[in-house]
């Protein structure tokens, strides 16, 4: 580091993203992407407003928030863009920690480093010995509470309805609910949001809506935490969203059909994948979302990640006490799926 970092952030560890190989010889199961391209209705808004690219964005979002409430059946001013949902969960951290964030010991690895860059003192709740989230946990807490759910890694999802009872026990302390991957069988918390002036709702489309590249994502809330958050992001980047990125979400969740499409494929190859590998002897948790946690008894995570990437596939190992044997599987399409499961029979 050079002499001129402040001393704040000389022990800052940042976030590590997966993988990105940058020659096509990899099946890439490693970050999560989405297997299948955008909808065709955001390729051709692409192109149709790429020549309007010599201007600025509208910095305040409006026809990309008219179009999110049409979509989700709320006020356009109960929602706030952002440039991935990582850009939004910062301002969060940045805005709305001030007694603290309490969140899993085993949940979305950049929750620890926002609050290490903030300055945000953390209480970190172990998982049950399954991996899942046990709300008793956090009933007494006064910290802001930060959910992934499904979480992740694990694809563990909760009921929104067992969520409504810790946002409201406590009216005085904000929930937060990253909701990444409800879209493959989870259920959303959004409806809530009227009910609680203490809830919020971050999505993404990187996932689900095939965008990871075009970074997309929004939080649902009361108008008074999105006024909040404006007042965060006009004061960091106010034109946060690219001209692309506004077109390219209005267009994707217009398109619901293929939206739909995407989605069932989805699981039903999760689900038939996961069969594949209970039946070759692996354990897994019960995922609700586009990836398989698992682990197998005749492997360590990491030789099982160092097998597969050596037959060509990348899968995510984290090497973290708790889930050093897991590996967290992508899930891709269904060739790639099936080259997978050929690739573990002839590792095993």
């Amino acid at each position: 580091m050079s002499r001129f970092l402040a001393p704040a952030f000389e022990n800052l560890r940042p976030y590590a993203p997966g993988e990105q190989p940058q020659t096509g010889r990899f099946i890439k199961l490693n970050t999560n992407e989405s297997p299948y391209p955008p909808s065709p209705a955001v390729i051709k808004e692409i192109c149709d407003q790429a020549s309007t690219l010599r201007l600025y964005p509208d910095p305040e979002c409006r026809d990309i928030n008219r179009a999110m409430a049409e979509a989700f059946g709320i006020s356009s001013d109960q929602i706030i863009m952002g440039n991935g949902s990582d850009e939004i969960l910062a301002f969060i951290f940045q805005a709305f920690c001030p007694k603290g964030a309490a969140f899993p010991d085993i949940t979305y690895g950049f929750y620890k480093v926002w609050a290490q860059l903030y300055g945000v003192k953390t209480r970190v709740v172990p998982l049950r010995d399954d991996f899942s989230i046990c709300l008793d946990d956090y009933r007494e807490l006064s910290e802001t509470l930060f959910f992934a759910n499904p979480n992740a890694p694990t694809g563990i999802a909760l009921d929104p309805g067992d969520i409504m009872t810790v946002v409201k026990e406590k009216p005085e302390r904000l929930v937060v609910i990253d909701e990444a991957y409800v879209d493959f069988g989870a259920e959303s918390c959004l409806p809530y949001i009227d009910e609680c002036d203490n809830l919020l709702v971050v999505q993404t489309f990187s996932k689900s809506r095939n965008l990871a590249g075009g970074r997309v994502a929004f939080a649902a809330g009361n108008r008074a935490l999105i006024d909040d958050l404006n007042r965060i992001k006009f004061s960091f980047h106010p034109y946060n969203m690219s001209r692309l990125s506004q077109c390219a979400g209005i267009a994707a969740v217009g398109d619901r059909s293929y939206f739909m499409e995407c989605t069932s494929k989805i699981q039903v190859t999760r689900d038939k994948t996961a069969k594949e590998l209970k039946a070759l002897g692996f354990e897994m948790t019960e995922s609700k979302a586009n990836f398989l946690f698992a682990r197998h008894p005749s492997l360590t995570g990491f030789e099982l990640y160092t097998k597969l990437r050596e037959k060509g596939v990348l899968v995510r190992h984290f090497g973290t006490s708790r889930i050093e044997d897991y590996v967290r599987i992508t899930v891709g399409s269904e060739n790639e799926m099936e080259a997978l499961v050929e690739a573990v029979k002839a590792i095993l």
